[in-house]
């Protein structure tokens, strides 16, 4: 009778510590994102040209059917002895521990907004798009310098984001093509950990005018497919917040268990001692 007693108090104490586990919940993106009609989802709005500001690095080379003419207005560009057009890299470039690249021969938009071009001195560039400073170089070099209208071809070379938190890898990501997704940032990082939060995830971002934007973005909700955050924006910073309570994400314990287990180890070693006492008195 009291071996049974015994018995029934450690299920009974295991069965609160099963009860205390949580089901996984809201750890999937976008959660019935296949029910949102196509009509919609092609209303999406495109990404946009990225918008240039202070600190930016412009790769911007010019060409001309008479290269020649046009070796003044690019960086590293030299006529050889024998009259041919020559490309000298600066030794400098390279890409440093957070992937981004950096070279002398890029183009630093300063703190003011301006480049400083061959020839042309003193350009503004932040606040325009590429196509906009385009046109503004074509326009400055053609027909003052030269005769034919140049082709200007400007890359940005910094488009990078910043995710941290509770990610697999943590870091600055850059994108080649001047474009980066939300769900290609969070790629570049290893996915979100199990205890990230996915219902309360930081958006920050610094403007080309300077202004600040904070966002909380859910992607739990399948409508986040639809947000304008989706497409980031050059130095974009993600922060995934851990989910500190640990109430929706996975099978996890509560705060309390931990103590639990310890209690629990503790007394299956006294109820062991006790039942092995009444079994050898029962034996007697």
């Amino acid at each position: 009778m009291k071996l049974t007693y015994y018995s029934s108090c450690i299920a009974l104490i295991f069965a609160a510590m099963l009860s205390s586990c949580s089901a996984p919940k809201k750890v999937t993106y976008f959660e019935n994102a296949d029910v949102i009609p196509q009509e919609v989802l092609s209303q999406v709005a495109a990404a946009a040209d990225p918008i240039l500001r202070p600190g930016d690095l412009l790769n911007i080379y010019i060409t001309a059917t008479n290269m020649t003419a046009v070796v003044p207005f690019n960086r590293g560009s030299y006529i050889t002895p024998e009259g041919t057009v020559a490309q000298l890299r600066n030794a400098t470039q390279n890409t440093n521990q957070t992937g981004v690249e950096s070279s002398t021969d890029y183009y630093l938009i300063d703190k003011d907004g301006y480049i400083d071009f061959p020839l042309l001195g003193k350009i503004h560039a932040a606040g325009r798009t590429k196509d906009d400073l385009v046109t503004t170089l074509r326009e400055s070099i053609c027909p003052k310098y030269i005769t034919e209208v140049p082709n200007v071809d400007i890359r940005l070379m910094n488009f990078r984001v910043t995710v941290a938190g509770a990610v697999k890898s943590p870091g600055v990501y850059q994108s080649r093509n001047e474009r980066m997704t939300f769900l290609e940032a969070i790629a570049m990082a290893g996915d979100l950990d199990i205890k990230g939060d996915r219902e309360n995830i930081l958006l920050y971002r610094t403007n080309a005018d300077g202004s600040r934007e904070v966002h909380r973005l859910n992607i739990h909700d399948k409508n986040f497919l639809l947000s304008p955050y989706m497409n980031l924006q050059q130095n974009d910073y993600i922060y995934v917040e851990p989910n500190s309570s640990l109430k929706q994400n996975a099978w996890q314990l509560n705060s309390a268990v931990g103590a639990t287990i310890t209690i629990v180890g503790g007394m299956s070693s006294l109820a062991g001692l006790i039942i092995g006492i009444i079994n050898l008195t029962d034996d007697k």
